[in-house]
């Protein structure tokens, strides 16, 4: 492929036009769909699968088509949109729901599935939707088969196809075929790949010639051919097309036809597949043209195009899920430099860490949260001025309305900052509701106040409990450790720690651990915290953030350059208070000002321990607990940007 192949100054790489739903995947796998008892909510729709999988490979991608106005519809174009796809072009059907898919795993390679797209949105997309200039910003323009399968997006395809051909736009067919979808079998048959269909087969064949690339099955190419036998369907694909010619062989990889179709599909160079155990083929196509289109529009040739291609689809064979099971280049590279073939990508804890790490996350600016996860602290307050305790809750949710007030102001001051709070559930939940799904950072607990050796609030099994958790909720644990702890202690906490963090791996949760050396203890010496977070990392322990005292700056600067060395995709650190005066702490600001680590401060008792008392007693009303937090909160936020300026 010569360099003038694809249009230069193209905003897009991609724009990918055709089905996007919700996917509900069974989580127990094996099981039969009528017995599954709850379903994962992932993106879905093969060419918002492709729009996804291709911008988290770096593309500029964009997506075509139409959502519901509803809940579900504004979960896939947000989830989009983190991924760094575009949505300009996702219109908003008021007259039609989202698209659904429920999916159950039963084995390798079965896996039920049910079609919920009767009149759904993005199957109502018309001519109208289809805008030239749109279509002109992009290199190429992917259509899949399904947007062929009614008058009504044929029409829209075939405008948006016209255009790209006036426009010097690459056209790539994702063949796409699902028989349910052409009215081929029953409505609940979403499993079955090929019915042969003359009328289908007619059909696909008058729109090959549109196309420069052209991707499918084997079973796929037998429908665009007319043929169960592949090589007969494939010379009459080529009959009617010059296109590429990508044909996918499942494990045995794939091969790549320019010109004439050989006599044997092994006289073509077969670009073999990486080796894996294979969890559910389901996926595999959307990942494997991901991968394909990543080499394609960045300038590989064919092999570089498959080796990206066969390890996409190798890699979300083996995970849960597709959108969401997208690797990002980081795992790519790992995966083909690795010493050793990995055949158990689910089983590999540095490709799992990869996958957490590097696909997109939330870019935090300066971090200010308020942190009232306590406990025992505020009862005894309570007790202590004769207060019910049942009022705690109704305090949290004060301290809620104040940090929006803070936020407010920031914004209105043009502080580049974000809020956040540490709360828990006994008397926090309802302050967790209310904070949830505001763009705040929100953490909560899980260790047993003033544990140690450390456990958990509700046990041993902390993975079961955060099957409740909403997904942007941060893990928070605190724990009293010291490298120098006598060794059933210290083997104690960190067979612990290592169950928390694997519990966090498997929820996809981010973990903050709260590293308390015990003040009491006979090892003294002052690289105590160092030595400790360091013995963590080589327990294969790495936090997304780390929770820490104020330091001398020396300190700051070991701290820095140990978590650069051992874990540079780290999230940060953060300060706590341990209800030291204000001053205090906005020393411990100025300590830590050159740190490149260090996120922000996470401050509870400081800004809430004495409003609260008097609120407790009566001695002050709701305004004025909030205006008293507000005052210590703002304090400290004016304190950490002076030690930062």
């Amino acid at each position: 492929m010569g360099d003038n192949f694809f249009a230069s100054g193209r905003q897009f790489d991609v724009i990918c036009l055709g089905r996007l739903g919700v996917d509900l995947y069974a989580q127990q796998i094996g099981a039969p769909l009528e017995d599954v008892s709850s379903f994962a909510k992932y993106l879905g729709g093969s060419s918002a699968n492709i729009a996804f999988g291709t911008a988290r490979l770096g593309l500029k991608s964009a997506m075509l088509t139409r959502v519901g106005d509803d809940h579900m519809g504004r979960f896939l174009t947000q989830t989009l949109a983190r991924e760094g796809c575009d949505t300009r072009g996702v219109r908003v059907d008021r007259e039609r729901l989202t698209a659904m898919v429920l999916l159950g795993i039963k084995d390798r390679e079965t896996f039920p599935l049910v079609f919920y797209r009767e009149n759904c949105a993005d199957m109502a997309l018309g001519v109208d939707d289809i805008d030239e200039a749109f279509i002109a910003s992009s290199k190429a323009l992917l259509i899949t088969g399904t947007h062929f399968s009614t008058e009504g997006v044929f029409q829209a395809s075939s405008r948006a196809l016209d255009y790209a051909e006036r426009n010097g736009v690459k056209r790539v067919l994702d063949i796409d075929y699902r028989p349910v979808l052409w009215g081929l079998t029953g409505k609940a048959d979403g499993e079955t790949r090929f019915i042969a269909s003359a009328e289908v087969s007619a059909h696909v064949q008058r729109i090959l010639p549109r196309f420069d690339l052209v991707v499918g099955t084997e079973e796929e190419f037998q429908i665009a051919g007319g043929s169960e036998d592949l090589l007969t369907a494939l010379r009459r694909v080529r009959e009617v097309t010059a296109a590429t010619l990508v044909v996918k062989l499942g494990a045995q990889g794939c091969t790549v036809l320019h010109g004439a179709i050989p006599a044997r599909i092994e006289d073509g160079e077969i670009h073999r597949g990486i080796r894996v155990e294979v969890l559910n083929v389901l996926g595999a196509g959307d990942a494997f043209m991901s991968g394909f289109l990543r080499g394609w529009l960045t300038g590989g040739d064919d092999a570089e195009c498959c080796r990206l291609a066969n390890a996409c689809g190798g890699l979300v064979v083996s995970r849960h899920g597709c959108a969401p099971a997208m690797p990002t280049l980081a795992e790519l590279d790992y995966l083909h430099h690795s010493p050793v073939p990995i055949t158990r990508p689910d089983l590999d804890p540095v490709l799992n860490r990869l996958h957490r790490v590097t696909t997109t996350r939330r870019q935090w600016q300066p971090l200010f949260i308020f942190a009232f996860d306590h406990r025992y602290q505020l009862v005894e307050s309570a007790q202590q001025v004769g207060a019910d305790p049942a009022r705690i809750p109704q305090l949290k949710q004060l301290f809620v309305q104040a940090i929006a007030e803070v936020e407010q102001a920031l914004a209105c001051q043009g502080v580049a900052a974000d809020v956040g709070l540490l709360a828990d559930e006994r008397f926090g939940q309802d302050a967790l509701n209310a904070a949830t799904g505001r763009g705040w950072w929100v953490a909560r607990p899980v260790e047993l106040q003033n544990s140690r050796p450390l456990a958990f609030e509700h046990g041993r099994s902390v993975g079961s409990t955060l099957l409740s958790w909403p997904d942007e909720q941060i893990i928070k644990c605190l724990v009293q450790f010291h490298p120098d702890d006598e060794p059933l202690l210290r083997l104690e906490q960190e067979a612990q720690l290592r169950g928390l963090y694997q519990a966090a791996q498997a929820s996809g949760h981010e973990l903050l651990l709260e590293v308390i050396p015990p003040k009491n203890h006979a090892s003294t010496r002052p690289d105590v915290l160092y030595r400790a977070i360091k013995r963590l990392y080589n327990l294969g322990i790495y936090p997304d953030w780390w929770k820490i005292e104020a330091q001398p700056a020396g300190v700051w600067q070991q701290l820095d350059a140990l978590i650069a060395e051992r874990d540079p995709h780290c999230q940060g650190v953060v300060l706590l208070g341990l209800n030291a005066p204000a001053e205090e702490l906005a020393e411990g600001f100025r300590q830590a000002s050159a740190s490149t680590r260090c996120r922000g401060f996470a401050v509870g008792r400081t800004i809430f321990g004495q409003p609260s008392r008097a609120w407790l007693a009566g001695e002050i009303d709701d305004a004025g607990l909030i205006a008293q937090v507000r005052a210590t909160f703002e304090f400290l936020i004016q304190a950490w940007r002076a030690a930062r300026a």
